[in-house]
């Protein structure tokens, strides 16, 4: 079984051309969040200074798998005239009032490949453009197959997640961490039940 190693690292030229580690498009300091429900908000554009020109205050604008992307993390949906709406994930399970940074990677992996061992210090959601995801935790597996899918973790969990299927799994993650300690941890202190499976 391969094993694609969480990494903190930039995207550089054709990081996305073939399966491997994860790696960061976008990273934006959001502050405290309100008492309100917070979703992941997902857009492209087809002009990258439009989106720059566009963006809010808790957006991030990312160039990913041959288009340009924003994200937002927030309550709030905001006014983007020039943007595609792709899709809302959430309601993410964030703390009102604590600090947060959005952290966005992006990701290919082949099926059977891995993610190592890890916590965050907040919630990490998942929005897949293609392929099957399998994501395991003390609290059980999810998985969910197919283009525009997308999961959830809580902060705190140690966790697995494996592509699944006979497709190369492409997406980003958003990992909304407490600005205030390491957004991911690698861990061996949980032992998977092999509940996911590279099946066909």
């Amino acid at each position: 079984m391969a094993v694609a190693q969480a990494t903190q690292r930039l995207c550089g030229p054709g990081s996305e051309d073939k399966p491997g580690p994860a790696c960061l498009v976008a990273s934006q300091d959001i502050g405290a969040l309100p008492d309100r429900p917070v979703y992941w908000r997902i857009y492209t554009y087809d002009d990258l200074q439009v989106a720059r020109r566009e963006v809010p205050r808790e957006g991030a604008v990312a160039q990913a798998f041959g288009q340009t992307w924003l994200f937002v993390a927030g309550a709030d949906a905001p006014s983007l005239p020039s943007a595609r709406h792709v899709a809302d994930v959430g309601p993410l399970p964030v703390a009102a009032g604590s600090n947060y940074q959005a952290e966005y990677l992006k990701s290919t992996f082949s099926p059977g490949m891995t993610a190592p061992l890890h916590v965050h210090s907040g919630p990490e959601a998942f929005y897949a453009l293609s392929g099957g995801t399998c994501l395991e935790t003390p609290d059980g597996v999810q998985v969910k197959r197919g283009a525009g899918h997308s999961l959830m973790v809580r902060q705190g969990p140690p966790m697995l997640l494996m592509a699944v299927g006979n497709e190369e799994r492409r997406g980003f993650a958003l990992i909304l961490h407490d600005a205030s300690q390491p957004p991911t941890t690698l861990t061996q202190a949980w032992t998977p039940k092999g509940l996911c499976v590279a099946e066909k």
